[in-house]
């Protein structure tokens, strides 16, 4: 994997000042916080569990994250170093101002300006007349006279070594699909959304069971169950039909003609994962999207196809080896890691390419992938309309 950098001088202005003194606030509140507990409890806490206690409603949620994360880098580069210099002294220094970090998630770029979300209510942070591509990253740092900002850039290859015109699709829960050119559409609004409406209805069915059926308060709540019902299924309809738009929209814009999606039909047959889940699988939508993206490729004159995904998440892309990967990150033992979700919309693209009458036996389609923290993140936005 390799990175460029770019640095560029800033003029201090008064939003960059208060940026940097939340983002010290964060730090040295994380400090504090760590080695109190080490001191008082003996005990040594994680990042995840800070990053739920610190947050700031005057930056990015993953820049207050960041700021908190950047204590347990230096932590961890201190249990490094102290093996060849015992010495050396742990990370305690507070800091009244810090970096502030904007990771990919809050980086857009709009009508050829930089744009650097700041949350939402706040003043994002715009560089106009933008020459160069989008960062990965960027970071605001203070050189001794003055503020510079330092973008990170990914040049790693991203698509198959063979060109293809062919994108694929893995469907799924948390996020709703996954191409494999790396954008991922966030489905957890989506999922939000059906676990409301579960409880909603349980909670009206509750209250229609202890009424007479056919009575007056049987049937204004039998009313109100179904304009409830109505209200999600137009929600959950919206959602889909601006992901499923934007996704086709954006594989016509890029020059591709085949959109394949992985076939989930019969999923839910004979796969019984207890009273939860089965509720979470018997509730995905993922019929409705492959028939939303169905005729929606077609209108645009792509090429749909459906191709059997087994084992397409837990297969490794580099060595071929196959294991369970825990959370959303897939790490291999032959130093492969990558995003769960986007190994297997890869794994898809392979295996439609590998069984394609079109292309040779003997091609190769392995290509490098993103490391999770790299991939692009696209949220439900409102941009993502109806065509």
């Amino acid at each position: 994997m390799s990175y460029s950098v770019r640095k560029f001088e800033v003029k201090k202005t008064e939003i960059l000042e208060k940026l940097s003194l939340e983002s010290g606030i964060l730090y040295s509140s994380t400090v504090k916080f760590f080695w109190r507990t080490v001191r008082k409890k003996g005990i040594w806490l994680k990042p995840a569990s800070l990053m739920r206690l610190y947050s700031s409603d005057r930056m990015h949620a993953h820049s207050a994250d960041a700021s908190v994360q950047a204590f347990f880098a230096s932590l961890k580069s201190w249990r490094t170093l102290r093996k060849s210099r015992p010495e050396a002294r742990p990370p305690v220094r507070l800091r009244k101002y810090f970096n502030v970090v904007w990771k990919n998630t809050a980086i857009r770029l709009r009508k050829g300006s930089l744009i650097l979300s700041n949350g939402k209510g706040n003043d994002p942070v715009v560089f106009k007349e933008w020459k160069y591509e989008i960062p990965v990253q960027c970071t605001l740092c203070w050189h001794g006279t003055g503020y510079e900002i330092i973008c990170l850039y990914n040049h790693e290859v991203l698509e198959p070594q063979v060109e293809q015109k062919v994108l694929a699709v893995d469907l799924g829960q948390i996020h709703v699909a996954t191409t494999s050119d790396g954008t991922i559409y966030n489905g957890r609004l989506l999922r939000s959304i059906r676990q409301w409406r579960h409880k909603k209805v349980s909670d009206i069915q509750a209250k229609m069971d202890n009424k007479k059926k056919g009575s007056r308060e049987w049937e204004r709540l039998r009313d109100r169950k179904r304009k409830f019902l109505r209200k999600v299924e137009n929600r959950t309809s919206d959602i889909l039909h601006k992901y499923t738009t934007g996704l086709v929209s954006t594989c016509k814009n890029n020059g591709k003609d085949t959109l394949v999606v992985g076939d989930l039909n019969g999923y839910r047959q004979d796969n019984n994962k207890g009273k939860e889940r089965n509720q979470e699988n018997h509730s995905w939508l993922y019929s409705r999207t492959t028939w939303m993206l169905r005729y929606k490729a077609e209108k645009h004159g792509l090429n749909f196809r459906l191709q059997n995904e087994a084992y397409s998440s837990q297969t490794c892309p580099a060595c071929g080896k196959k294991k369970h990967p825990k959370g959303r990150e897939y790490r291999c033992k032959c130093g492969f890691h990558g995003h769960r979700d986007v190994v297997g919309a890869f794994n898809i693209l392979k295996m439609y390419l590998s069984s394609s009458a079109d292309m040779k036996r003997d091609e190769s389609v392995v290509a490098a992938m993103r490391p999770a923290s790299a991939i692009r993140d696209v949220k439900y936005q409102p941009y993502l309309r109806v065509a």
